[in-house]
């Protein structure tokens, strides 16, 4: 039955760019030298991450380099920005967040929550969307310390409006933090991060923005690297400490091959992010018109609000997730569940319920996420398949319309 894979889960990581994976290799050979080391073989690896951080700030358009700090990935860049402003501004004890948050800020949110913080968890509605209204009224000037709210969902591809958020939140109080996750953004959506503002009028201004994380196995760099923007001027305490490294922000010897990998993919993404984004918008218009059209009972999550043009999640009424998923796998198509059922709990997604997606169907929601790599051709083949699994599935589920008494 299985031919050839079909990834179709980007959203969970990406394969290493061959670029990318080219530009790492020396530093796993010949090039292996600890750059903190005195000798001029090992100032030649540091001078490799200086420039890996010079080239990432011109692409965010940072006011300098060193508003940088790499990391392993967006998890310990969002524990570094909750627990590192709340120890470096101790008056203040309330955090703004959403419902729909990555569990790397949700879980240390409720960490805070335990230790003697309050938690605002802003609700989301059918599509998504939280309410700037919501947003304006949970913020306490001289008391809220910390707004994380991330760009993107996950989950849904559903986007925030963190430039707008960001803005009212120092127009409110300009000592209230701001952070957002960008993981699902960052390389899809080109930024600004000056506080001049955007050179080009297709960056989005982020010049209100505090903190923004990331990771780079989203974008074609490989798993165990990724970067926090840390506005220069901003309090934040260090999260890892024992070493020199960045600055004194980060114990550590520095990831340098992930680190020029990282740069390298940014690299590619920002050369290609026309062709990149025109494509994936096009398979995302097919697709999605395809499977409504293909599959009754089906609703696209989030299809009302502003989303990501490689994210698809697709709600099938009647079936169960965790199916779906194996019967995908067994015609060599990878993707993931709109619900918790992978990880072992028959929980649906929390995304999914505090979007309030009908019990009908949140067990059997389905996410695609697309990258440059997909092509029209496997998303045929998926259109081809989909449809009878759905069919399969619902005609033994005793809650499809079909089977139902009531």
């Amino acid at each position: 039955m299985q031919n050839s894979i079909i990834y179709v889960d980007n959203n969970a990581t990406t394969c290493v760019a061959p670029e990318v994976f080219e530009a790492m290799k020396p530093f796993f050979g010949p090039e292996y030298f600890n750059p903190s080391s005195m000798y001029p073989s090992a100032g030649n690896v540091a001078r490799e991450i200086k420039s890996a951080r010079e080239k990432i700030a011109g692409f965010f358009n940072m006011d300098t380099e060193n508003e940088i700090l790499f990391t392993s990935g967006a998890t310990e860049g969002n524990n570094h920005v909750i627990f590192g402003s709340a120890a470096a501004n101790p008056t203040r004890k309330h955090i703004i967040t959403t419902m729909v948050e990555h569990p790397a800020v949700l879980e240390v949110c409720r960490e805070m929550e335990r230790r003697g913080y309050r938690v605002t968890y802003l609700p989301v509605d059918r599509q998504g969307r939280v309410s700037k209204a919501d947003f304006v009224r949970a913020l306490e000037p001289g008391n809220t310390l910390l707004v994380s709210i991330m760009h993107a969902n996950n989950e849904t591809g559903v986007k925030f409006p963190i430039q707008d958020l960001a803005r009212i939140t120092k127009e409110t109080d300009p000592e209230i933090l701001f952070h957002t996750d960008a993981t699902q953004a960052v390389s899809k959506i080109p930024y600004s991060l000056s506080k001049d503002g955007p050179k080009s009028p297709l960056s989005m201004d982020l010049r209100y923005v505090d903190f923004l994380s990331c990771s780079g196995h989203k974008f074609h760099a490989p798993k165990g690297a990724g970067f926090l923007y840390i506005r220069k001027g901003t309090r934040v305490r260090p999260f890892l400490i024992g070493g020199h490294q960045e600055g004194g922000r980060r114990g550590g010897t520095e990831n340098v091959p992930y680190i020029v990998g990282m740069a390298t993919a940014l690299e590619i993404a920002f050369r290609s992010y026309f062709e990149d984004h025109g494509k994936l918008m096009e398979l995302q218009r097919y697709f999605e018109s395809e499977l409504l059209a293909r599959i009754p009972d089906v609703e696209i999550n989030g299809t009302e609000a502003d989303r990501m043009p490689n994210t698809t999640n697709v709600s099938c009424h009647f079936v169960e997730g965790e199916s779906i998923l194996y019967e995908l796998s067994e015609y060599g198509i990878y993707a993931s569940s709109g619900s918790a059922c992978t990880s072992g709990s028959l929980e649906p997604s929390h995304v999914l319920r505090a979007m309030k997606v009908p019990f009908t169907a949140i067990h059997g929601s389905t996410r695609f996420s697309f990258s440059r790599y997909n092509t029209r051709e496997e998303m045929d083949r998926i259109l081809e398949v989909f449809p009878e699994i759905i069919a399969r599935l619902r005609a033994a589920s005793p809650f499809s319309r079909e089977n139902r008494h009531d």
